[in-house]
């Protein structure tokens, strides 16, 4: 059971403007039933100012929450202002969501984009990308955003963004890959600027080890598990879960609250780490 604020429950069961404007002077569409979630945003726009806007939704509560959210936030906004706009003001604005319901912000702020290009005329880029998730219709461009602008480090955080791999899984190697590159490129950015701060190869994997060993592993072995290092490329770290943890449905958790947190913690804030499959 998802844990809602109660300004998300109240846009939920009590959601504004709902439906759509006639005449509207910018329409814009995401989503699709087929892949549970839709949404169409209408602009009622006079003089560069959003003077109307409603919306009709196919989806979760947060769906419907984020969508009357949003036509509350742009009502009275200029057009460059309610542009500006992004997923996380949405989710701000209801008092967060959870993380695995973050696409449905994204959702909305997509509808907002497609709704003032349709305004200006213009196609938007991102429809323009390479489908990555067939389950969504998903682009390479959208996830490279989504990773860029809420600075995601997982397949699993992106799929909360953009639910690209919630589906039939077959993307997760792609997105994996699109992961690396993304960040391996702003990484490339903090490395010229802090060049102090780097450490070689070398002295990046025995300190993993050391807190491998003195930080995480006697807390695994606590509960019958444990935790072999695989390999270290740049600042992704791929680990190996063993013994009682190999098939807990809490590997993923473990990872990334316990194993990651402590590594940035003690070694390096940007790794990374992944579980070897």
């Amino acid at each position: 059971m998802w844990e809602y604020t109660d300004k998300v429950t109240e846009h939920f069961e009590n959601p504004r403007n709902v439906g759509q404007i006639k005449n509207a002077s910018g329409v814009g569409d995401v989503g699709s039933l087929a892949c549970g979630d839709a949404l169409r945003l209408s602009l009622k726009i006079d003089d560069n100012i959003i003077t109307d806007a409603k919306f009709k939704t196919f989806g979760c509560a947060s769906a419907i929450a984020s969508s009357s959210a949003l036509t509350e936030m742009v009502k009275g906004m200029t057009v460059d202002d309610a542009e500006k706009i992004t997923n996380e003001d949405i989710a701000d604005y209801l008092g967060g969501l959870p993380k695995e319901k973050m696409h449905c912000s994204v959702m909305g702020r997509e509808a907002l984009e497609a709704a003032i290009a349709d305004y200006r005329g213009l196609s938007l880029p991102m429809a323009e990308g390479e489908v990555v998730c067939d389950c969504f219709g998903v682009t390479d461009l959208e996830v490279r955003r989504a990773i860029k602008e809420s600075n995601l480090h997982s397949v699993e955080e992106i799929t909360n963004f953009t639910k690209a791999g919630g589906g039939c899984g077959k993307c997760e190697e792609r997105l994996s890959e699109i992961l690396r590159q993304t960040i391996s490129q702003g990484l490339k950015v903090v490395s010229v600027t802090h060049k102090s701060k780097r450490m070689t190869t070398l002295q990046k994997i025995k300190r993993i080890e050391d807190v491998l060993e003195r930080e995480i592993r006697p807390g695994l072995k606590m509960d019958g598990g444990d935790i072999e290092l695989i390999d270290v490329d740049g600042d992704f770290v791929i680990v190996s879960l063993r013994g009682q943890c190999t098939d807990c449905f809490k590997s993923q958790t473990t990872i990334k609250e316990y194993v990651e947190k402590k590594l940035r913690e003690q070694v390096l804030d940007t790794l990374i780490v992944e579980e070897n499959k």
